[in-house]
């Protein structure tokens, strides 16, 4: 019986690291995980999602999508969301010559 790494599997079933459909595939993953993040820290605090949309100014709908599906979301918007839950917030950029760092 031939044996994977978990790279391989990953290789074989997304894409290989740098490809589109990998990209793609990791970039969903990293919305779905701030989503799942934002629901949990919601939770913890024992608010709904009217009661954290009110907090910052937005329909409880828009709480819903962003706990859902953070991907089309403002930078602002997550900023206010993390803020109303006490979360600190930090944002990491980097390009060729240049690292910029929030929070």
């Amino acid at each position: 019986m031939k044996t994977y790494t978990l790279d391989q599997i990953q290789d074989q079933l997304i894409g290989e690291i740098g490809t589109p459909d990998r990209d793609k595939f990791e970039y969903d993953l990293q919305l779905d995980l701030v989503g799942k993040a934002i629901k949990k820290a919601r939770q913890e605090r024992h608010l709904t999602q009217e009661e954290l949309g009110q907090l910052i100014g937005v329909q409880k709908s828009q709480i819903s999508r962003l706990e859902s599906n953070a991907g089309n979301v403002t930078i602002d918007t997550l900023i206010r969301v993390f803020t109303a839950l006490s979360a600190k917030v930090k944002l990491h950029i980097e390009l060729p010559n240049l690292n910029i760092s929030i929070g």
